[in-house]
């Protein structure tokens, strides 16, 4: 199979809008990280509330152990974004000034 620079460059132009940020979207990295700490802060509310209702008999084991599961997948996803950012900075004071 030969690729030839035109075809390359075609392929290129069609994914360049994916990759573009969009000015409309709201906000940034800012607005990102804002939302995910929000979404992970309701996780955790979430499992608390089912935890609390499940001790008084008020919620079914199986909602328990859904939102257990899902409180633990929200701490290792952010356990796994703080560890890359934090190779990432290691990374950037490791390069020569």
């Amino acid at each position: 199979m030969e690729l030839s620079a035109s075809l390359a460059a075609r392929s290129y132009g069609a994914a360049r809008p994916v990759t573009t940020p969009d000015p409309q979207a709201e906000g940034g990295a800012a607005s990102t990280a804002m939302r995910f700490a929000e979404n992970f802060a309701q996780v955790l509310d979430r499992a608390d509330t089912t935890a609390q209702a499940a001790m008084t008999g008020d919620a079914d084991p199986h909602a328990l152990v859904a939102a257990l599961s899902e409180a633990q997948m929200a701490v290792e996803t952010a356990v796994a974004v703080r560890d890359k950012v934090v190779e990432a900075y290691l990374e950037i004071l490791r390069m020569p000034v």
